[in-house]
């Protein structure tokens, strides 16, 4: 009788070991191999050299066959970041922390889509049904018609949606199911990945949008192999920060859409609560600033969104001054730092400087850096900037503030929200729309520490 091998396969590429090693050779992560059991084959197989297979037929790219509509499951903030709707035959993984709301989100996805007339279904292999019917009663939706299932058997639930059709199907989630063509426990690498590929099989032959729910590790990347994000067509993040109501649906890729939406979500008792105006929810509800806050007119995918950009400097109680930064980038604030102090004067060697956006709200973009050297400025100068004034901006290193783009949506929702002033760069396309906003143009960083210091706008 053969005897079984054992393998060990990286969980970030899938790379296939002889033996255990601290770093995958393949991708160059550390202390990602785990051991598999792999049976050995009954008979040797013939070379794939010597097999003989069937034709590849081409086609053009041209194609008179119309694009199927997407599904619109009616949760707005949902729909936004899957490019306007779910794309039927599609396959999408969620990932998120444990208790950040992943099911609640979908079980929402899936009533509002059952009122609208799909066909979905929910099957969880963590919880039961009475467990799903409480959530469903708790957040109001428990009249949707919602095909409920607790199934772990990859093999029952194929034979299930082959012969049900269904619209939507969610899938909560991969780590729990099991294949019994392979001897390894679920959510191993290889039952994770041997379980998506034939669910992914399903949808792209006529079967069911599939979302898959993935566990996060402690580094909040998705548990299992990275092959399953190249199987899919849109990978999604849920985030949110203890202390904060307020839920991020982040899309890391999408083959139908933009990649840097975000939908914004608010927790509450009842389930989440799209927000539709993330602007009003990030910025503070006091009308006097203090010295160090700058409101930020920032991009998040295709809409624009205001935050408050939060600095503190004071006086070091250490010989090692200290650098702290919540929301942005802190090798972003040192490079701030360095052209402040070479390019305006302004010494920081002997000063604690913190950083915060608040809201628990992440930014990422270059044009923040205006913003927080509005903030850092306004702290170290003990000047507040006005209540009613936005900032944006890409500073270079020799102090210069360049143009970024889509000022004139950045203005329209400062507008909106009441701002009437603005501390922008100039612009490369030439003249902005300003409306109501009074643009203040400032070409240089020294510029910007002249008008705060001289409150002048």
């Amino acid at each position: 009788m053969a005897r079984d091998s054992l393998l060990f396969v990286c969980k970030s590429c899938g790379a296939v070991h002889s033996k255990w090693a601290g770093q995958c050779s393949a991708c160059g992560e550390w202390n990602a191999l785990v051991e598999e059991t792999k049976a050995a084959p009954p008979g040797a197989m013939k070379p794939a050299s010597t097999a003989r297979g069937r034709g590849v037929q081409f086609e053009t790219l041209q194609s008179d066959t119309p694009e199927p509509p997407r599904i619109v499951t009616g949760v707005t903030e949902f729909d936004r970041v899957c490019g306007g709707g779910v794309v039927p035959g599609s396959a999408i993984l969620l990932g998120g922390d444990p208790g950040v709301g992943k099911s609640t989100l979908l079980l929402e996805v899936t009533a509002k889509a059952a009122r609208n007339g799909a066909k979905v279904a929910y099957i969880s292999g963590e919880e039961a049904i009475e467990q799903i019917r409480a959530r469903a009663k708790r957040m109001g939706v428990a009249d949707a018609e919602v095909s409920l299932a607790s199934a772990t058997a990859l093999r029952d639930i194929l034979t299930t949606l082959k012969r049900d059709p269904f619209d939507i199907v969610i899938i909560d989630s991969i780590q729990t199911l099991w294949s019994d063509a392979h001897d390894a426990g679920p959510g191993s690498i290889t039952q994770v990945r041997a379980c998506a590929a034939e669910l992914v099989r399903l949808a792209k032959n006529g079967g069911p949008a599939i979302v898959l729910v993935g566990h996060v590790t402690k580094d909040g990347q998705i548990a299992g192999p990275r092959v399953v994000e190249h199987m899919v067509d849109a990978v999604l993040s849920f985030e949110g920060e203890r202390g904060y109501p307020f839920r991020i649906l982040r899309a890391g890729k999408n083959r139908f859409g933009a990649t840097d939406e975000i939908g914004v979500f608010e927790m509450g008792d009842a389930g989440l609560r799209e927000v539709p105006n993330p602007s009003a929810l990030f910025l503070g509800e006091g009308k006097d600033r203090a010295p160090g806050a700058a409101v930020f007119a920032g991009i998040e995918g295709s809409r624009p969104v205001l935050v408050e950009i939060q600095a503190l400097v004071a006086p070091s109680a250490y010989g090692t001054p200290r650098r702290a930064v919540v929301g942005w980038d802190s090798g972003r604030l040192a490079m701030l730092l360095a052209v402040l102090e070479a390019r305006c004067g302004l010494g920081f060697g002997d000063k604690d400087v913190y950083l915060n956006v608040a809201g628990g709200m992440r930014i990422n973009e270059p044009a923040a850096d205006l913003a927080a050297a509005a903030a850092l400025i306004s702290s170290a100068l003990d000047m507040p900037l006005p209540q009613g004034c936005v900032v944006f901006g890409e500073i270079g290193l020799s102090g210069e503030v360049r143009a970024v783009g889509r000022a004139e949506a950045r203005l329209r929702e400062a507008q909106k929200l009441g701002f009437e002033r603005a501390l922008a760069p100039p612009q490369a396309n030439g003249k902005v729309k300003k409306g109501d906003v009074a643009l203040t143009v400032v070409t240089r960083l020294t510029d910007a520490v002249e008008r705060i210091s001289q409150n002048r706008y």
